[in-house]
């Protein structure tokens, strides 16, 4: 049997390998995503390949530095009501994203695992809003760690299409989805797409709901056609980097907390 080490996936341990593991210092990561429209030429699961990537990539950081990590199976549904008329989109209610990841975490908990890091990928803000309920739900019971990509110090560390809030299914995912899964990726339509300058993030803040009103007729936002698989494997190390960073910096300060035991 191949040891432990090289399995990654918590849902492809047995019971028993996962009892063999010490679990009160292993740290599960789950990818978060949401299935939604992106474009006419990316999959309604992009947001999940990337938070797929951003985990798979951690554990090999974590790894490195002595951090025992699994990948639990991704949360593929959220609030996804921005892409709500596409078709395909699956958009929960915020008080059911927020159940289900506050019931994973008890869940979890229940067998003894003290850390859950989120590799969240879907940047709708009341989405995002559900996962920082959750922490708060889940003091107390399991700590969770949650680098919100889309705050500092974070997001100065990614493109500058993702700092502009142009950057849904345009060249920030697309390249990211090129290097993991290129196909799935409609290169035809995708070489073919005009930019689409329009920044979701403005829209937001202007009590914008949807993606047609936000300048999106086409569930897409950003440069398309300039995404490559280079920059896609580099936006992954820097995922990966913010994810195993901040599971480092929350071990480390457990650490501190407890006087060093």
């Amino acid at each position: 049997m191949a040891p432990l080490s090289r399995h990654i996936r918590l849902a492809d341990l047995t019971y028993q390998e996962l009892e063999r593991r010490r679990k009160e210092r292993l740290v599960v990561l789950l990818p978060v995503g949401a299935t939604e429209a992106h474009g006419p030429h990316l999959p309604l699961a992009t947001d999940v390949i990337i938070s797929e990537a951003m985990a798979e990539r951690a554990v090999e950081r974590l790894a490195e530095v002595g951090v025992d990590a699994l990948i639990a199976p991704s949360m593929a549904y959220s609030v996804a009501d921005f892409a709500g008329n596409f078709a395909g989109t699956v958009s929960i209610r915020a008080e059911t994203a927020t159940a289900l990841l506050v019931d994973l975490g008890v869940s979890l908990a229940r067998h003894g695992i003290r850390y859950l890091a989120l590799a969240n990928a879907h940047l709708d803000p009341t989405h995002i809003g559900t996962l920082y309920a959750a922490k708060q739900q889940l003091e107390g019971k399991i700590r969770v760690i949650f680098p919100d990509v889309t705050r500092k110090p974070w997001a100065l560390r990614l493109s500058d299409e993702f700092k502009s809030g142009a950057c849904h299914a345009g060249q920030y995912e697309g390249s990211v989805v090129m290097a993991r899964a290129p196909q799935l990726v409609r290169e035809e339509l995708r070489k073919g797409l005009p930019a689409n300058p329009s920044s979701l993030s403005v829209a937001i803040r202007e009590g914008k709901h949807s993606f047609e009103e936000a300048g999106g007729p086409h569930a897409y936002f950003g440069t398309p056609a300039a995404a490559t698989a280079e920059e896609g494997e580099q936006t992954i190390d820097t995922l990966a980097g913010i994810l195993s960073e901040a599971v480092v910096a929350e071990l480390r300060g457990a650490v501190a907390g407890s006087g060093g035991t």
